[in-house]
């Protein structure tokens, strides 16, 4: 078993050992190379069994800044019809993210009790993501999404006011994490979740629940290259290397098989749109800026 740190808080880094769960502190060293530990990262440790120093992180298979987790098997993004309602280009832009590390999305539509979710979900469906309708008030869909996180790190994410801590708390009642009401002025949650951490739910299935984002805060998330945006729409796949021009940017060139796609109906068009949007946001972005961010 690898030492694997399961909560973050005010500098202090939770370690999960054979012999129990030992307080951290980050070696020094760690700050002046640009590292930051995260929850997830496997690593090694030196102290007295209650207290010690996080001497090595291991190489991480993945790492996000927003969620800031590393070696995360499945990103599950729950969204919401019901207020705070979640919108489609919040979604596009997470799984982009998500497309451009290598990790398995998995979109959770909730609230369904309270707003149906079948339009949104229809979406995602249509474009090739696995996707599971709940409510964390009925119960509606638990069972498929205890069985699409097992034996996995999961990442729960997704705009404030969903109702992460409320599904957590459904799939492992004895968590009781604190539920925060959702502003009907404002239309999103207000935030409960003040740190990242590691809950462990059985049969080596691990859930991180993060703090909840806005939409106002999606200027802070991670941004994809334009180069490399194209790929992160795993939708786009089919149809990317039969464009007259290799170097298509899927915009305004001619004969371009995506945009041949999307007019067939083969490209959902919320996920274009929101492909334009994440273009013009990301052109401008050199691969040195990407590094001092952290990607």
């Amino acid at each position: 078993m690898n030492d694997r740190i399961i909560k973050a808080l005010s500098g202090f880094y939770y370690v999960q050992t054979q012999d129990g769960v030992v307080e951290c502190r980050a070696r020094g060293r760690f700050r002046k190379e640009g590292i930051s530990p995260l929850v997830g990262d496997f690593v090694r440790i030196s102290g007295n069994g209650k207290s010690g120093t996080v001497e090595e992180i291991l190489p991480r298979r993945n790492s996000f800044i927003r969620p800031a987790v590393a070696n995360v098997d499945l990103l599950v993004l729950l969204a919401s019809c019901a207020i705070p309602q979640t919108e489609p280009f919040l979604i596009d832009r997470v799984l982009a993210i998500a497309g451009q590390q290598g990790v398995e999305p998995l979109i959770c539509v909730n609230k369904n009790d309270l707003e149906p979710g079948a339009s949104l979900a229809g979406i995602y469906e249509r474009a090739g993501f696995h996707v599971i309708v709940t409510s964390a008030e009925t119960g509606e869909g638990m069972d498929e999404l205890r069985t699409a996180i097992s034996g996995k790190l999961s990442a729960f994410t997704g705009n404030s006011g969903v109702g992460k801590s409320s599904i957590l708390n459904r799939l492992c009642p004895k968590l009781h994490l604190a539920v925060g009401e959702v502003s009907e002025k404002l239309g999103r949650g207000r935030h409960t979740t003040r740190h990242i951490e590691l809950y462990a739910l059985g049969d080596d299935t691990y859930v991180a629940d993060t703090p909840g984002f806005s939409s106002f805060d999606t200027e802070r998330m991670d941004l994809v290259l334009k180069e490399q945006l194209a790929e992160a729409f795993s939708d786009f796949a089919p149809y990317l290397g039969k464009c007259q021009f290799p170097d298509c940017a899927h915009l305004k060139e001619p004969d371009c098989a995506v945009r041949a796609a999307l007019e067939q109906g083969k490209i959902e068009p919320t996920r274009y749109d929101s492909y334009r949007r994440l273009y013009e946001m990301a052109k401008d972005i050199k691969p040195w800026e990407l590094k001092e961010r952290g990607n």
